[in-house]
């Protein structure tokens, strides 16, 4: 069976804004992401619940939440006892159901972040520098996963969803405003940081400027 991680890959898909459900075959991951956006905004839900917000079936809404707790996405609740018929039981994201790196880089410093599938950072690096230089940040992002990794369990590393890179856009014109040498800056034009970084790790790497990233 493919893993929960593989399947809904970066963070913008895990948090794609959908709406209503469909009962067709081919839009199963559709409806995974949708019950996890559910989920993560109402904090824990049971499966009426997303069936009634949802439209989809209740069976196909048992489904996918059995698929998604198989995965390690969601996990149980206490169950919820009413005054007639069974308990309902709530479902939650399981905060180590994925793990994501997030790299920014900056004029003066870069950071590196590491958060769980709820948000909440568990490790958090910091590299200052007169100006960014980009083997000395592809230095300090190789060591920096190399430590944070080191202090994840093997079954938290294998669940690192992927990393994302948020940078300016066309650093290289920045050699006055952040007072670099202008071929040391230049160094950005033609080198594909992405693909530096994404030779260091097995997960996949993403990068956008940080303005949209924002």
């Amino acid at each position: 069976m493919e893993t929960g991680i593989a399947r809904h890959g970066s963070p913008e898909a895990l948090e794609s804004r959908l709406h209503r459900g469909t009962n067709q075959s081919g839009m199963r991951d559709h409806n995974e992401r949708l019950v996890l956006s559910l989920v993560r905004q109402h904090g824990s839900l049971a499966k009426s619940d997303i069936a009634r917000m949802t439209g989809l079936s209740a069976q196909t809404v048992s489904v996918i939440m059995r698929e998604l707790e198989e995965d390690k996405l969601l996990v149980r609740q206490a169950p919820l006892r009413g005054k007639i018929g069974q308990p309902s039981i709530p479902m939650a994201l399981n905060p180590e159901g994925a793990f994501f790196i997030g790299l920014k880089i900056g004029r003066r410093s870069a950071e590196l972040v590491l958060i769980d599938f709820l948000g909440n950072v568990r490790a958090m690096l910091q590299h200052s520098y007169r100006y960014p230089a980009p083997r000395e940040t592809v230095e300090f992002v190789t060591a920096g996963i190399k430590t944070m990794r080191g202090e994840l369990t093997p079954a938290q590393d294998k669940r690192i969803a992927g990393l994302g890179i948020a940078m300016p856009f066309e650093l290289w014109n920045w050699a006055d405003t952040a007072g670099a040498p202008r071929d040391v800056m230049d160094e950005w034009r033609h080198r594909d940081i992405r693909a530096d970084i994404q030779a260091q790790c097995e997960f996949p790497v993403y990068l956008q400027n940080d303005a949209t990233s924002a």
